[in-house]
């Protein structure tokens, strides 16, 4: 038994059924998406702090406002779904350690697929690259991550590979999830953070889990007041790598998800049993906006969780002790435009 929200006095309702997946997926261009009903879906993981999932809350329990103005929930559901995600891992010619550090994170991932789940990998160098489309073949998934042995080049270009993703992933229906594996620098895209930070924002139904590797090596190198060496010996200073650090961050903060920054390799388990289970377990808010005009501005969200009659929420666990609980959703969305 898990952690519980109190007062609760009524049944849980019963679990909502995953949306049907596709029996064959040969390729992203057969996948299409709706984007013209006014509808907003926003999903939403409550956590304790320690990552269980609090699954007693009820559509009353929650609060969301656009723009600062309540928003009148239209449906809500608690289910537990299979994944689709693309892993994207940074797999270049620069840190033998980072190299490592972002085969272990890709293979621990690897490790908790389940048979329903849909998973595609891309690894990007100087350029991004399909290694498998989507698949519910474990095996492949591995076969794929086992092409990863001699990075080809040192050039890093995390934006044009992230960019290319999302633009592939919006002809897949459905919520969709980013595991991003990268140390998070960036040394060669064509296009700047501000147009990919734009295009994360403008995107409805992905959510971005980064896990920024190589700390360990970054954290010897500092303490010898050397800057961590990226790529040819090419020297990377401290102050590079954490505007790396806080633009992963922002990429996950705005969709909904977490950064992660494993020290260890017997953090990764507990990392991505962390992820999959905040994946799998959620809830599924949707309104219709106030402000119903299709004008393209970007609508700031807010989700809430509290008692029913508005107050507090407090959250025990089994002991019955209260527990502190954290509240994890987008931080907003781009209206879309109506084409004149």
């Amino acid at each position: 038994m898990g952690p519980y929200a109190i007062p609760k006095k009524r049944d849980q309702p019963p679990l909502a059924l995953p949306p049907e997946k596709p029996s064959k997926i040969e390729g992203l261009l057969d996948y299409s998406i709706h984007v013209n009903v006014p509808l907003v879906e926003i999903p939403v993981s409550v956590t304790t702090k320690d990552g269980q999932f609090i699954s007693s809350l009820q559509k009353d329990n929650f609060r969301v406002y656009e723009d600062g103005v309540p928003q009148t929930i239209s449906s809500f559901a608690v289910f537990q779904a299979p994944i689709t995600a693309v892993l994207l891992v940074e797999f270049a010619s620069t840190n033998y350690a980072f190299v490592i550090d972002a085969l272990r994170a890709s293979y621990s991932f690897a490790n908790t697929l389940k048979k329903d789940d849909w998973v595609a990998v891309v690894s990007c160098d100087i350029k991004p690259q399909t290694l498998l489309d989507f698949t519910q073949d474990k095996g492949a998934i591995f076969g794929a991550l086992n092409q990863l042995r001699i990075p080809g080049f040192a050039e890093t270009t995390l934006f044009d590979a992230l960019y290319d993703t999302l633009d592939r992933m919006d002809r897949v229906e459905g919520h969709k999830y980013i595991i991003l594996v990268s140390t998070g620098f960036d040394s060669f895209s064509k296009i700047n953070l501000d147009q990919i930070t734009k295009k994360i924002r403008s995107t409805h139904d992905v959510t971005i889990f980064p896990i920024s590797v190589g700390w360990l090596a970054r954290e010897r190198y500092e303490a010898t007041g050397r800057a961590a060496p990226h790529g040819l010996g090419i020297p990377i200073s401290r102050i590079d790598y954490l505007q790396a650090d806080n633009e992963l961050q922002t990429f996950a903060r705005l969709t909904g998800g977490r950064f992660y920054q494993p020290r260890f390799e017997a953090e990764y388990r507990e990392v991505f049993h962390d992820i999959v289970g905040e994946i799998r377990n959620q809830y599924e808010i949707s309104f219709r906006p106030t402000n119903s005009k299709l004008d393209g501005s970007y609508r700031k969200l807010k989700v809430e969780v509290v008692a029913p009659d508005g107050g507090a929420l407090k959250v025990r666990n089994q002991k019955g002790k209260d527990v502190k609980f954290q509240v994890i959703a987008r931080e907003g969305y781009t209206a879309k435009k109506t084409v004149e």
